[in-house]
């Protein structure tokens, strides 16, 4: 009988090509995901004392320098990596505790409460430590405010929307890059805002909100 199954599919060494790579992405991911995590708990440590090497984040993931350099050219790629995966985090967390109030002031009041939770003791140590492991202070803090900025200030888009805004992409940036600002602020100055601070920065983002037909 003729084999009617097209030869790219029929071809058992392109299946198993296909299964090892899949296998091959599920380990690599595994490795990216393992380094991170030992950054991240190293650097934690090590506070602004000392500057982990890439020897110890690897001796800390159980894995070799080879493993490492597959997936990072340098450590500053590790902590540009770190930086990302921060602000994803922040973003999920802002973004549930959102999803708590049903209105839109509500819920900017939960986002601005959200991101300055960053500011407490143990998340302000273990973000400072990513930030300083950075290299430059400057570079570091220039782009922790523009990853984090992004996806928060996307947040705030339904809510400015619900309560009049003309451009709620507009407003949500310039509320964002405020809010990301004080709270970078305060993890370098080492203190968290209080109450009153919390109500004048949402009062602030409130009132960033420009009406339409202006």
């Amino acid at each position: 009988m003729e084999n009617k199954i097209p030869n790219e599919e029929n071809d058992i060494s392109a299946r198993i090509a296909q299964r090892t790579l899949a296998r091959r992405g599920a380990d690599y991911a595994s490795e990216v995901r393992r380094l991170l995590d030992a950054a991240l708990e190293v650097m934690r440590q090590a506070g602004t004392g000392a500057r982990p090497r890439v020897a110890d984040i690897v001796a800390a993931a159980g894995l070799s320098n080879e493993a490492f350099y597959r997936h990072f050219r340098s450590k500053d790629a590790l902590v540009a990596a770190l930086l990302e995966d921060g602000a994803e985090r922040l973003t999920r967390y802002v973004a549930h505790q959102m999803g708590k109030e049903p209105t839109p002031e509500g819920k900017v009041r939960r986002w601005v409460e959200g991101v300055l939770a960053q500011t407490r003791k143990e998340t302000a140590a273990t973000t400072l430590a990513v930030l300083w492991n950075g290299g430059s202070v400057g570079e570091s803090f220039t782009f922790s405010r523009h990853a984090a900025s992004a996806p928060l200030s996307a947040l705030l888009h339904e809510p400015f929307a619900q309560l009049g805004s003309a451009d709620p992409a507009m407003d949500a940036s310039l509320a964002a890059h405020a809010t990301v600002g004080k709270m970078s602020e305060h993890l370098w100055l080492r203190d968290e805002p209080g109450p009153a601070e919390v109500d004048q920065i949402t009062g602030f983002c409130l009132r960033a909100v420009t009406p339409r037909g202006r």
